[in-house]
């Protein structure tokens, strides 16, 4: 961080404005008084709004004066303090604002805190997994998406002490909280996804950055929480891009005694049950939590007893604990936006502290000036369009694990993809594809046609993969053949290809045969360009797309993040 130059062997050093922390250039005067641009009469503070009710997060943020003007004009000891603003949004967790109260040794502070961040690998899965990044729109915005981690390590003592049993001291932890956060590429919505714990799906491999371990790709089904024992967070990355094709651009980790120390450090978050609740049960299973009817501010171990809650919400399965979660996080968010107290330097500093001190995350955002940058995006959502919900799912055969819901589970991910609300609120239709790999000419791509007429009640078409290969060879697709191995289930046409290079191929025979571009996906499953004829096309020659649907799956219910009346619903039989 630079420094000015100052006159007179009194003057103390000013801190020059870095990046965009959001303090002012003149921060410090001679004598040694602040200037308290952040509440000063003049403009918004770093992160607020110009001329906007406190409620109106639509508007970007105005900067602050700099150089001349009234921003620029000098203090001496005896100058009149300009007056503070009346309140310091959720934002202000800009450690410019705690910088304030720590005068001369501002910068050092501000080395301490990106000191607490600790990093760790985005990304440790193997290259041909990886998702695309997400094309700008036509403003040149892209969307955000970023992957929130809750892991359940039991290798300190504070986490021994929060639910961490003895057997498992050291232990590999495991992802019990995972969230994918989309900012929308305009800045007017998110949403936020969660996947139960206990889904099976296929892990990619993944090689551990610290001690170059290589864990093979799983070969059965597995649970989605072991992922970060196979190497850290970046697995968990790359098991959510394998997924989903989307691209993750971050992600952010918190332990059991983050949670605690957060909770505490916001000085509780309101949460809601509609019965007396105590998470217990005779053999010892349950969180502890014991909460009476109606709202509780919670913090410390009982925020993280409301989180690790399965018994005693709803039907007992990690379904509930996914939905008291969702509603922990739009509280806080809330109070975060809303709670005055925060503008108390200590109590920011403390919450400053404490957060540097709780998060693990990527290299993209280990300082405080990324944490603050990403901070000012995420604002700018009002509540009413923060929309959370848990991926659509089926129960797994032995009813003891969850699948991801076939064509649901698909049509959220192409939702986020795509960049469309899932509130379906502005919705826009999306522009056909492009591919930066130009495409092969016809008759040197190859492709396999699959059948994928079957579905549950009727039988696969016959030789339904020979006919469509036959119209494609047609078309002057001369290097396509007909999959004669057993017919598959697809509701939908796809067009599938394994990686960047053939993602232009893939679009190219999308188009002749007037598929959309959003049925061409990347996957991993198949080895070159494969057309799956779906049940939408059991016969005829011509594909007649179906109706363009951007509506969110009834299966993925949203929790809004303005419903201030969200209560959990609570089994009888936890109820004191």
């Amino acid at each position: 961080m630079a420094q000015s130059s100052v006159r007179g062997e009194s003057a103390r050093p000013r801190v020059r404005r870095t990046g965009e922390l959001g303090w002012d250039e003149n921060l410090y005067e001679e004598g040694g008084e602040p200037v308290h641009t952040a509440g000063s009469d003049h403009g918004p503070a770093a992160g607020d709004t110009s001329g906007q009710a406190d409620d109106d997060t639509s508007a970007a943020p105005r900067k602050q004066d700099r150089g001349g003007g009234r921003g620029g004009r000098r203090h001496g000891g005896g100058g009149r303090p300009r007056r503070r603003r009346r309140i310091l949004r959720w934002s202000a967790m800009v450690l410019a604002l705690l910088i304030l109260g720590t005068a001369g040794a501002g910068y050092l502070y501000y080395r301490h805190l990106n000191a607490n961040i600790k990093k760790d690998d985005l990304n440790i899965g193997d290259d041909k997994n990886r998702a695309p990044a997400p094309k700008p729109n036509a403003a040149g915005q892209t969307p955000l998406n970023i992957l929130l981690i809750g892991s359940d390590g039991r290798n300190s003592k504070e986490d021994q002490k929060l639910g961490g049993a003895k057997d498992t001291f050291n232990s590999a932890p495991r992802a019990d909280v995972q969230m994918l956060l989309h900012l929308s590429a305009d800045r007017t919505n998110m949403s936020v996804v969660s996947m139960p714990r206990d889904t099976l799906l296929q892990i990619p491999e993944c090689t551990d950055p610290h001690t170059d371990k290589t864990y093979a790709a799983s070969t059965s089904l597995t649970m989605t929480n072991d992922s970060l024992g196979r190497g850290g967070p970046g697995c968990t990355v790359a098991t959510w891009e394998k997924l989903t094709d989307i691209h993750i651009d971050h992600f952010i980790m918190v332990d059991f005694a983050g949670v605690v120390s957060m909770a505490d450090a916001i000085g509780g978050v309101p949460v809601c049950v509609d019965a007396n609740i105590y998470s217990h049960t005779s053999n010892g299973h349950g969180s502890g939590l014991k909460l009476e009817k109606g709202t509780t501010s919670v913090q410390g171990k009982q925020a993280l007893e409301w989180l690790r809650t399965r018994y005693g919400f709803e039907d007992g399965s990690d379904i509930g604990r996914t939905k008291a979660q969702h509603q922990y996080m739009n509280s806080m968010v809330r109070q975060l936006r809303d709670n005055a107290t925060l503008s108390n330097p200590g109590k920011l500093k403390n919450l400053a502290e404490t957060a540097t001190d709780a998060l693990t995350v990527d290299d993209g955002l280990g300082s405080v000036t990324k944490l603050y940058d990403l901070s000012k995006e995420l604002k700018k959502v009002p509540t009413d369009r923060i929309n959370m919900t848990t991926m659509p799912w089926v129960y797994s055969s032995d009813g003891n694990r969850v699948l991801p819901k076939p064509t649901d589970a698909d049509k959220v991910w192409r939702l986020l993809r795509e960049d469309i609300a899932l509130d379906g609120v502005g919705k826009k239709k999306a522009k056909e594809r492009t591919s930066k790999d130009p495409a092969a000419a016809d008759d040197q791509i190859a492709v396999q046609v699959q059948n994928g007429t079957r579905t549950d009640t009727l039988a696969p078409v016959g030789g339904r993969a020979s006919t469509v290969s036959a119209l494609l060879t047609g078309k002057g697709f001369t290097r396509t053949t007909a999959d004669q191995t057993t017919a598959t289930a697809e509701d939908t046409t796809l067009i599938r290809y394994p990686s960047a290079d053939l993602e232009g191929d893939a679009l190219r025979v999308a188009k002749a045969l007037g598929v959309p571009s959003s049925a061409v996906e990347k996957s991993a499953d198949v080895s070159g360009v494969t057309l799956v004829v779906g049940a939408d096309w059991r016969d005829g020659t011509k594909y007649k797309a179906p109706k363009d649907d951007d509506s969110t799956p009834s299966s993925a219910k949203l929790d809004k993040g303005s419903d201030t009346g969200a209560c959990m619903h609570v089994d009888p039989d936890y109820t004191w």
